[in-house]
């Protein structure tokens, strides 16, 4: 298929609302599924809101309620927007959600991209595009497997000032016990800046691979290459199933009181995501 290039890289760069460009298919790829979020409400023949606190805040300290409310999860126009607010609920100080598609969409390999307009993170937000094994109800985690295949928010960008750049992927396994493989970047440009970005994994029987913008920039590096037999193997040759959430706080920004939360000082907060889709190889 055939994009113009130069109006991509149009509405990249432009703060304007950009245009839904013709779907981009990968050379050798045919898409198997998609979300593009043009109706009314989230479609739940695709999608489950995770709904509490989880366990020790998800296992990572954080400080958010997660719940289905159209206040922290909504599908209006032609996107899905996921909003982090303060407020008093379920004994935590802040809302926001996480979907995953465990049960209902699930994929073995594949070119799995998604267009999402960051929220500023500043200090305390940590949104996140990933994959998890389908067996996760049985093995548990980490042995189900953990692909990140985009997470900011990072204390390290916290740190460098640099967070509306950083951003890294990860991949995280059991046996023995919790092992994992990471990497980060800061970007040459911002990915905080109001318009949209992809973000794209490239997942096959050898590798896993990670970036961005690659539809616009078709010769850009990995911002994360993993060879799995190096290092997981078997958790990450297997079904997975698609998770997008709005964290607040926790031990990946480093922040464990809402009152260091500088993200949400002025109002709520929106990670929004124009579609996500799946490619598989053409047989």
């Amino acid at each position: 298929m055939i994009v113009c290039w130069f109006s991509v890289l149009a509405a990249l760069c432009s703060c304007a609302e950009p245009a839904r460009l013709e779907m981009f298919v990968p050379e050798g790829y045919e898409l198997i599924w998609s979300d593009e979020f043009d109706g009314d409400s989230l479609n739940a023949s695709f999608w489950t809101p995770e709904v509490g606190r989880g366990h020790n805040g998800w296992g990572n300290n954080e400080l958010q309620y997660y719940t289905g409310r159209k206040e922290n999860v909504d599908v209006r126009d032609g996107r899905l927007v996921i909003t982090a607010q303060k407020e008093d609920y379920g004994g935590a100080s802040v809302t926001s959600a996480r979907l995953i598609t465990l049960g209902k969409v699930e994929f073995l390999y594949g070119y799995v991209v998604a267009s999402i307009k960051m929220p500023k993170t500043a200090d305390g937000l940590w949104p996140a595009f990933w994959m998890m094994g389908s067996d996760i109800r049985t093995l548990g985690w980490p042995n189900c497997g953990e692909t990140d295949i985009l997470e900011m928010g990072h204390s390290n960008g916290i740190k460098a000032g640099t967070s509306e750049m950083f951003l890294n992927g990860a991949c995280h396994w059991g046996v023995p016990g919790h092992q994992y493989y990471a990497h980060d970047i800061t970007n040459s440009y911002s990915v905080q800046d109001d318009v949209f970005h992809t973000y794209t994994c490239i997942w096959d029987e050898e590798y896993i691979r990670m970036y961005i913008d690659l539809e616009v920039f078709p010769d850009v590096d990995p911002y994360f290459e993993m060879k799995i037999e190096d290092f997981g193997n078997d958790e990450f040759r297997k079904a997975n199933f698609i998770l997008l959430n709005l964290a607040v706080g926790g031990n990946f920004p480093g922040i464990w009181d809402i009152g260091g939360v500088t993200a949400l000082a002025d109002g709520p907060a929106r990670m929004e995501v124009d579609y996500v889709r799946v490619f598989q190889k053409v047989k």
